[in-house]
């Protein structure tokens, strides 16, 4: 009996879970759409790179759909359970609030799994691959884009123009460079001969000329300085060809495995603001996954409901209940990050509370109490009242 009621729970919350995911990560990777699009129609890029893009980021957008699907589909669920009275009847067959938890308690520990999993290992590799994804793409542009006896304005500051490129694109010849990134004294580069070299460790693209001179003009348009060289290298910002800019050498704290993230906070050197950075991101990898557990407190006694609206009402909630949960997370991450609380507390706060919440109301409406101790017919018959004397007033002083 126990088994059928628990299959039957579990089908009835797993299969808007999987829709509402769906839905949900769509969304979300809609927001990257217009950029993927751009990629591939304005900057050349293949459509295997930009399926690439979108594999990396998966991860990313499933840490945040898990969770917020288990609790919509649990609300949903419950609440058409109860909006059809189902709940109803097996509380009079002898069943408790209690024992509708095991079943909701497994698709919550599966969520629980697929988060844990994302956010130790896709996630980490998944961010830091993109970046060098994107850095790739760029170095791509960056050689491809620069075509022969064109003037090329692809990088910031640099107007670039080659009077040959051979056709295997190794070097180019009869180099002519307009630097601008100094506004007080713009220079001109003539090079017989360039090279394109990236180093994907540090993330940047150098154009590595031989041969040539620079010209300097001062601001006055009374000084000029020559100077001749045999190697003379400039560093190419490729934020414009591309969309990553380079000169990160280390990865960030989103980039980091559990073991970078322990190996960099235990470093004596480290700044305290990073510190706390480092901190926060340790225990958000932990404290993610436990919010689908969170979650599935909560939604067992608010599906438990009278109205026969279990759809629009479960979605409306469960929304508001994760708005609450992400604004107790950014407070406490700025609050963690600027040392007025500690990262831990700041991290773990939102499931606490939530969790504490979510116990106290499951409690009360397991032995059918009012969750806030206010006696609703007084209070209604006390608006009612207030209502019709006001109601009375206006209409004796039209």
């Amino acid at each position: 009996m126990h088994r059928i009621i628990s299959r039957y729970i579990i089908g009835e919350i797993s299969r808007p879970f999987f829709l509402i995911l769906f839905i949900l990560t769509f969304v979300l990777l809609m927001g990257r759409i217009l950029q993927l699009m751009d990629l591939m129609i304005n900057k050349g890029i293949s459509l295997i790179s930009v399926l690439q893009l979108i594999l990396y980021l998966m991860p990313s957008f499933l840490v945040i759909t898990i969770p917020v699907s288990l609790l919509i589909s649990i609300l949903i669920g419950l609440g058409r359970m109860s909006g059809d009275n189902e709940i109803t009847v097996m509380k009079s067959s002898g069943l408790s609030l209690y024992q509708l938890i095991p079943p909701v308690a497994v698709i919550a520990a599966g969520a629980f799994i697929a988060t844990a999993l994302m956010g130790f290992f896709l996630v980490p590799g998944g961010n830091f691959a993109t970046k060098t994804l994107l850095f790739e793409i760029a170095r791509q542009k960056a050689s491809i884009g620069i075509k022969e006896k064109v003037f090329n304005d692809d990088f910031a500051g640099l107007v670039l123009y080659a009077d040959s490129i051979p056709v295997h694109g190794d070097f180019m010849e009869g180099i002519f460079i307009y630097d601008s990134r100094t506004a007080q004294e713009p220079m001109t580069i003539i090079a017989n001969r360039g090279y394109l070299v990236s180093n994907p460790e540090s993330l940047t693209v150098t154009l590595r000329l031989e041969r040539g001179s620079t010209h300097t003009v001062g601001q006055d348009l009374q000084n000029y300085k020559k100077m001749e060289f045999s190697s003379y290298n400039i560093n190419l910002d490729i934020s414009r060809a591309g969309p990553a800019a380079g000169g990160d050498v280390t990865k960030d704290s989103r980039e980091m495995s559990l073991t970078e993230l322990a190996r960099e906070i235990g470093k004596t050197s480290l700044p305290d603001r990073l510190r706390r950075e480092l901190v926060l991101e340790l225990n958000h990898k932990f404290t993610i996954p436990l919010s689908c557990l969170v979650f599935g407190i909560l939604g067992i006694p608010l599906g438990i409901v009278r109205q026969r609206s279990g759809k629009s009402r479960g979605f409306v909630v469960g929304l508001c209940i994760v708005m609450i949960y992400y604004v107790l997370q950014l407070s406490g991450e700025a609050l963690g990050e600027t040392g007025r609380i500690s990262p831990v507390i700041g991290a773990w706060g939102p499931n606490i509370v939530l969790g504490i919440l979510g116990i106290h109301i499951l409690v009360k409406t397991a032995r059918e109490e009012a969750v806030i101790p206010v006696d609703t017919g007084r209070l209604t018959s006390s608006v009612m009242a207030a209502t019709r004397r006001l109601t009375g007033k206006g209409q004796r002083g039209a």
